[in-house]
């Protein structure tokens, strides 16, 4: 792919994606964007620890550590002691973040209304290997 169509690429996924987060706003609790990456990595990974989502999200564990509080704080993310292990603390969503994120779900997928299920299904296995690549790249620079 030349240069200018990757580019492209890219700048129409921050495009799309600035919509998206517009919405979101409206609709759903969000927090900051360290927050976000967190929780999607917490929602989608329950009983995770900091440093598992540190690692995942390619971010510092004392900035994870900072926005799990934040979290705690609203209400949408609870610390568990691993059963296993005192010392290691699990995190999950709470209820409140279940909710949140159907809130977010009926919003976005409002949003999206009028997509082609080939196009969708299309657009989510380039994203998914994209997003894949991007993070298999970025841990073998660390």
């Amino acid at each position: 792919m030349k240069d200018e169509q990757l580019f492209e690429l890219a700048d129409l996924i921050l495009a799309v994606a600035r919509h998206i987060n517009a919405a979101k706003e409206a609709n759903a609790e969000s927090g900051t964007p360290l927050e976000g990456a967190v929780m999607r990595f917490v929602d989608r990974h329950p009983g995770t620890t900091v440093n598992a989502a540190a690692e995942a999200t390619q971010m510092i564990s004392s900035n994870v550590s900072r926005a799990v509080r934040g979290l705690e704080n609203k209400g949408l993310l609870r610390r568990e002691a691993d059963p296993d292990d005192a010392r290691r603390v699990r995190l999950y969503p709470t209820d409140k973040a279940a909710e949140n994120l159907q809130r977010l779900r009926d919003t976005w997928s409002a949003l999206l209304e009028g997509t082609k299920p080939a196009e969708a299904s299309a657009l989510i296995t380039a994203l998914q290997s994209i997003e894949t690549r991007l993070v298999a790249r970025s841990r073998s620079t660390t």
